[in-house]
């Protein structure tokens, strides 16, 4: 029989997810289960590891399921995940030995102050493309180690330290391989870009056991066969990547100075910047964007913490609106913000200022200020962090993109994107396909798989769907983005008085 589609799994932060493609990109089904949020003390962000497992098991056969499809008709299965999350569990049995640490949880950002005291800073850059900050794993695995009194127990070997994929990865392939791609090692503090290996030094740093660590692997490679208590047949699992970098191929961003924007729980931008390791000047990370038969891909990356999560509270905490899609016609039913700027920095700020400690502001209200002010300024809010992160990366790439190519669940909002091109002056393309997330570890699989015979041909499925051109007035523009400034401003002021 043909193998005629192939499957991403899609572990996200706040359901799992799987999409059944067929090789030309188009989606046959999807299925997702959402899963519990822990919140154990304020700033802290844990899942449980095995509703992880269990929703995505479940997910991948809900899809297949309503495929209609016979397992033995897929040729791959790629992984994609949540990155920085760690998951730290027990070799004999797999285990976890706690609930998984988030990407979002802050709860280590003193050990990221002790290496900043210790003047490590340059050094983790240097080595990494990051700026020491709890988002990333290594300290959370540190923490782990400390607080449990495990690392005894990882220099013997009996225990495996991974991000998502590969915890996947080790439950869900045959031979528990303990593996992780260079995507998400480069997200962990610990992986040196340069050498393409796990660094001494850094290890040292954060007293992490060498032997707890997963090998690393090319984001695109077979590293075996799906149980066969999955789905009923072997499949190859032939990718595991990070979710931002898998988007980043989705959106066929092939070629240097290609960018694309997910607006996703975070709103994530990277930057093909080719085969060169440099570092930003402008607070910007430097990311694997991939790595292929051994040869690294590199990309500049902003982050922003509060994307999506911003229109989640708006709907859960403020109960300013019953859904999220509520949030448009909303802003669109008051002419502007009225001068009023929600930051919504609650879990820090992310580049191109890297405030662990800056906090959520909403300044410039008045009497008259109402419920659709403030969901205004919030989606607005998402549109003008991306904005810092792509003027950032123009100074640190010397030009602009010509576009911005977007994906993510608010990409569908079509008074953010257009608020998005006034903000920037640049046209924004949405692609017809918005899972770009599963797309890019699909088409990674496919790759592996030999499904596609080479990287260029990965990006012919990739169409425009909109297309929307700037319309906001230069002085309008600026006025607006220097109120911006202003609330960025007291946000910081805020974290100052600590």
């Amino acid at each position: 029989m043909n193998k005629r589609y192939i499957v991403a799994l899609d572990q996200g932060t706040t359901s799992s997810r799987a999409v059944v493609f067929t090789p030309e990109g188009s989606i046959v089904s999807s299925a997702a289960l959402e899963f519990k949020q822990h919140y154990p003390q304020p700033g802290w962000v844990e899942h449980d590891p095995d509703d992880i497992l269990s929703t995505q098991v479940e997910s991948l056969r809900a899809a297949v399921r309503r495929a209609g499809i016979s397992p033995s008709e897929i040729a791959a299965v790629g992984i994609t995940n949540q990155r920085e999350t760690t998951i730290l569990w027990e070799k004999d049995g797999g285990r976890p030995v706690h609930r998984a640490i988030v990407w979002q949880c802050r709860r280590t950002a003193d050990y990221v102050d002790r290496l900043k005291a210790a003047g490590h800073t340059d050094a983790i850059r240097a080595k990494t493309g990051l700026v020491p900050d709890a988002y990333f794993s290594g300290t959370k695995l540190q923490w782990l180690l400390d607080k449990l009194d495990l690392r005894e127990r990882a220099r013997r070997g009996e225990l495996c330290f991974g991000t998502v994929d590969s915890f996947l990865a080790w439950h869900l392939v045959k031979g528990h391989p303990h593996v992780t791609d260079a995507t998400n090692a480069g997200r962990t503090m610990l992986f040196n870009l340069s050498t393409q290996q796990w660094d001494e030094e850094l290890l040292r740093m954060m007293d992490i056991p060498r032997e707890v660590l997963p090998t690393v692997v090319d984001t695109a490679r077979i590293i075996g066969m799906l149980d066969e208590d999955v789905l009923g047949a072997p499949i190859p699992v032939a990718s595991l990547v990070g979710d931002q970098h898998a988007a980043l191929f989705g959106q066929a961003c092939i070629q240097t100075g290609m960018t694309k924007n997910t607006y996703g729980t975070g709103c994530f931008m990277l930057m093909n910047i080719g085969s060169e390791f440099r570092l930003s000047e402008a607070g910007l990370l430097t990311t694997m964007a991939w790595r292929l038969d051994g040869k690294p891909t590199y990309a500049f990356e902003g982050s922003v913490f509060m994307g999506g999560a911003t229109i989640q509270w708006l709907r859960d905490e403020m109960k300013l609106i019953a859904t999220a899609a509520d949030s448009e016609p909303m802003a669109r039913s008051v002419p502007t913000s009225g001068d009023c700027y929600l930051v919504p920095a609650f879990t820090g700020l992310g580049a191109p200022y890297w405030d662990m400690y800056a906090r959520g502001t909403l300044v410039g209200m008045t009497r008259g200020t109402g419920a659709a002010h403030i969901v205004r300024a919030a989606l607005e809010s998402i549109a003008y962090q991306s904005a810092d992160l792509l003027e950032a990366m123009g100074r640190d790439a010397g030009c602009r993109p010509p576009a911005l190519r977007v994906d993510g669940g608010a990409s569908a909002n079509g008074f953010l994107m257009q608020f998005q091109a006034d903000i920037m002056d640049l046209p924004i393309n949405r692609p017809a396909v918005l899972e770009t997330t599963a797309l890019g570890a699909a088409l990674l699989a496919g790759l592996a798989a030999g499904v596609y015979p080479d990287v260029e041909s990965t990006a012919r499925g990739w169409h425009v769907d909109s297309v929307f051109e700037p319309q906001m007035a230069p002085q309008d523009r600026e006025k607006a983005v220097a109120g911006w400034r202003r609330a960025v401003r007291a946000a910081l002021c805020w974290a100052g008085e600590k």
